[in-house]
């Protein structure tokens, strides 16, 4: 598809996957606008392009700014969402109204539009649970393992619903961990470069026997965009990972080759999930189908690349109730979560 001079909504524009999107989207001369309450996004992950990008700050559960939003778009891409998934064990209410309400309120805003001909709905490989079969294809059962993954998987069959309800070209796609440059949150490659860095030789992790299907960010965002274009995408529910798996103990020791540290790993109790998930991997194969898609870019050129963005861009992280969305809670105490060692999407 000719993306030039196409009007697309991007929801967390300024998040992790989100400002990647963006990026390839204005190169290929897209009329890009992004809605972000920069509730963990960040201004400078947007390329500064006057002409070709308009930044609304406000959040999806407002029905007015959503309804500007969409106002004369052609496209939608909802990435907007709590993502955190410590934060969901004590807010769980909140996950509810932002990953759920707010994709309703999204939803059917853009239904309501007349103009948007296309809605991609990104979702969660969360919303498995741990793996009952491998590789893990879209018919696999879903049995979330927190109110972060329930909450994504509510949003998903709403957005399904809607579209068997209204005939409204809904694409739902369900990343598995992605990692790269410009993360917002403390996941746990990010994590492990993080205290590389601060020169820790013993490495605190949790549930190192965990294994997680990682994809580069920049591939993520291109399956993504592909996804706007396929016609056999729509009504449709696809994953998109790498289908390689790898330990959370490995990933430690192939970090730690990058940056040529030797390292020890000691157990760290505090840094387990109440309810983890243990297994994901992703069968691509349907995502090879219809979205012409598949990984570029190998772990091992992955890590390089976000190990030196690392060095040059230390990001360090508030406690979770000090966040945008919690500033008016009262306080908990979150000291065995600040620093957690279990890979989020």
């Amino acid at each position: 598809m000719n993306y030039k001079d196409k009007r697309i909504l991007v929801t967390g524009g300024a998040g992790f996957i989100g400002s990647e999107v963006v990026s390839q989207l204005l190169k290929k001369n897209a009329m890009v606008t992004v809605l972000d309450n920069f509730s963990s996004g960040k201004r400078q992950y947007l390329k500064n392009n006057k002409k070709n990008l308009k930044i609304i700050k406000g959040d999806i559960t407002d029905e007015k700014i959503v309804s500007r939003s969409v106002k004369d778009q052609e496209y939608v891409i909802h990435l907007a969402a709590l993502p955190f998934i410590p934060d969901s064990f004590y807010y769980p209410a909140d996950f509810f109204n932002v990953n759920t309400t707010g994709s309703v309120n999204l939803l059917w805003k853009s239904i309501q539009s007349k103009t948007v001909s296309r809605f991609v709905h990104i979702s969660t490989s969360e919303v498995y649970g741990s793996a009952q079969h491998v590789p893990m294809d879209e018919n696999h059962p879903t049995a979330p393992h927190s109110t972060y993954a329930v909450s994504k998987l509510a949003g998903d069959r709403v957005a399904f619903t809607l579209h068997k309800e209204n005939g409204f070209p809904v694409v739902i796609i369900r990343p598995f961990n992605s990692y790269g440059p410009q993360y917002t949150q403390p996941y746990i490659i990010p994590e492990i470069m993080n205290q590389l860095l601060n020169g820790n030789k013993e490495l605190m992790l949790g549930n190192v026997d965990a294994t997680r299907d990682f994809t580069f960010v920049s591939d993520t965002a291109n399956a993504i965009i592909r996804s706007l274009d396929s016609k056999k995408a729509i009504g449709e529910i696809i994953n998109v990972g790498s289908s390689n798996e790898i330990s959370i103990r490995d990933l430690a020791f192939k970090i730690s080759k990058i940056a040529k540290k030797k390292i020890k790993i000691r157990y760290d109790e505090s840094r387990e999930r109440p309810y983890d998930v243990n297994r994901l991997v992703c069968n691509n194969d349907k995502a090879q189908k219809i979205l012409n898609w598949k990984p570029t870019i190998t772990m091992d050129q992955g890590l390089k690349k976000l190990f030196q963005w690392a060095i040059k861009n230390r990001i360090t992280f508030e406690a979770p109730f000090k966040r945008f969305y919690y500033k008016n809670s009262k306080s908990v105490s979150y000291t065995h979560l600040t620093l957690t060692t279990t890979p989020y999407v």
